[in-house]
C-alpha cells in the first residue's frame, strides 16, 4: 500500500498538462495531499501549498509522489537530487513514469539504505490473459477523445459520482498511473504487453449486475499516432455499451505532435462507431464531454452549445457543471 498523506511533486513541469497525474490527485482526492513541491522553472501549479520537503514532512507528508507525466516518462538528473534527498529524509517515493524508480541504481541504493519504499504504479501486477471477446453482464461506458489529456478520465470520475449519489451501481475502473493513484487500484495499460492489453481491459471490468456500470479510464486518442494502441485496446476489450467523446475546444494540433491536426468531433464519431461495433453491435454514442477550463463561463457555455446543436448529443463539461447529462442520456441503455 502506498502510504498517504503525498506531497506532489511537480519538478519542472513545462506547462500545466505536464502535471496531469497531480492535478488530477488534486482534484479528485484533495484529502490525500498536503501541498506541492515545485523546482526553479516549472510552469505547472495544481493550486496546493508550495512545500519543501522539511515543511511537508512536518504536516505528515509520507510519499513523495511524481506527479508529472512527461513525454517518454523519464526522470531526469535534477528530479534525482530531489528524490534521493526524499528518501534520506523518510519518504517513500511513487510514481507512473515509463522510467522505473527501481531502474535507477542511484534512488534504489538511497531506499535500501533508507529503509525506504519504492512504488511504481505502472508496473503491471496481473498476468493479463489474452482477450476473449465473450460478452459479460453488466454494463459499460468508455470515453474516447480527438486527442491525449483531453479529459477523459475526468469524465469517468465524474459520471462515476454522479451515479453513487443517485444510489445507481457504478465502478470507476482505472487504466493509467494517474487513476490508480486516486483509487489505490487498476490496471497500468500502456505498460500491458501488446498481446495482452483487451484482455487486461475485459479482466477489470468483469461480469457484473446487469444494471451496473463500469466507467472505463480513457487512453490515447485513435487520431493519435504515438498512442492509439491502446485506445483500440480499450475499445475491444471493453465492448462498451456507451461512448462518450471527449474534447478540448482550443487546441490546435494533437499534443507532441504540431504536424497532426485535431480531428472533428463528427471524425471521431464515425471512426469510433464502426471500430466500437465489432465487439458490442449495440454500442451507442451517448454524449459529449468537453475540456472548457480555458474558456470563460460565457465562451464555455457557447462552445457547449454550439457542438450539442450541432452533433445532436448531450453537451457538457462534466466536471465544471457536473455529469447529470451524461449520466441522464444513459437511461435508455
Amino acid at each position: 500500500m502506498i502510504q498517504t498523506p503525498y506531497l506532489l511533486f511537480l519538478g519542472d513541469a513545462p506547462d500545466h498538462l505536464a502535471a496531469k497525474v497531480a492535478q488530477g490527485i488534486k482534484d479528485w482526492n484533495p484529502d490525500v495531499a498536503v501541498g506541492q513541491l515545485r523546482m526553479d522553472g516549472c510552469q505547472a501549479d495544481v493550486g496546493l501549498p508550495d512545500l519543501t520537503l522539511e515543511e511537508a514532512k512536518a504536516q505528515g507528508a509520507k510519499t513523495l509522489v511524481i506527479g508529472v507525466a512527461n513525454r517518454g516518462g523519464y526522470i531526469s538528473a535534477a528530479w534525482k537530487e530531489v528524490i534521493v534527498e526524499a528518501i534520506r529524509m523518510g519518504y517513500d517515493v511513487a510514481s507512473g513514469l515509463h522510467n522505473l524508480l527501481r531502474e535507477e541504481k542511484e534512488l534504489q541504493s538511497a531506499a535500501r539504505v533508507n529503509g525506504r519504499t519504492l512504488h511504481d504504479v505502472r508496473i503491471p501486477s496481473v498476468a493479463y490473459p489474452i482477450a476473449n471477446g465473450k460478452k459479460r453482464s453488466g454494463k459499460r461506458c468508455l470515453a474516447i477523445g480527438t486527442d491525449c489529456s483531453v479529459g477523459k478520465m475526468y469524465t469517468g470520475l465524474a459520471m462515476d459520482a454522479e451515479m453513487q449519489k443517485r444510489g445507481m451501481k457504478s465502478t470507476f475502473r482505472p487504466t493509467g498511473q494517474t487513476g490508480i493513484l486516486i483509487t489505490g487500484g487498476g490496471v497500468p495499460l500502456d505498460a500491458v504487453i501488446a498481446d495482452f492489453m483487451a484482455g487486461a481491459v475485459e479482466y477489470l471490468t468483469p461480469d457484473n449486475d446487469p444494471d451496473h456500470w463500469d466507467h472505463i479510464e480513457g487512453q490515447g486518442s485513435l487520431y493519435h499516432v504515438s498512442y492509439s494502441g491502446v485506445t483500440m485496446a480499450l475499445i475491444h476489450g471493453g465492448q462498451p455499451d456507451a461512448i462518450v467523446l471527449a474534447h478540448e475546444p482550443t487546441r490546435t494540433h494533437m499534443r507532441g505532435l504540431p504536424d497532426y491536426p485535431i480531428p472533428s468531433l463528427e471524425d471521431l464519431r464515425d471512426m469510433v462507431l464502426p471500430i466500437a461495433r465489432i465487439a458490442n453491435p449495440r454500442v451507442q454514442i451517448t454524449g459529449v464531454s468537453v475540456n472548457t477550463k480555458a474558456l470563460a463561463d460565457a465562451d464555455a457555455e457557447a462552445c457547449l452549445k454550439e457542438i450539442e446543436d450541432r452533433m445532436g448529443l448531450p453537451t457538457v463539461d462534466p466536471y465544471r457543471h457536473g455529469a447529470a447529462k451524461l449520466v441522464d442520456a444513459l437511461a435508455d441503455i
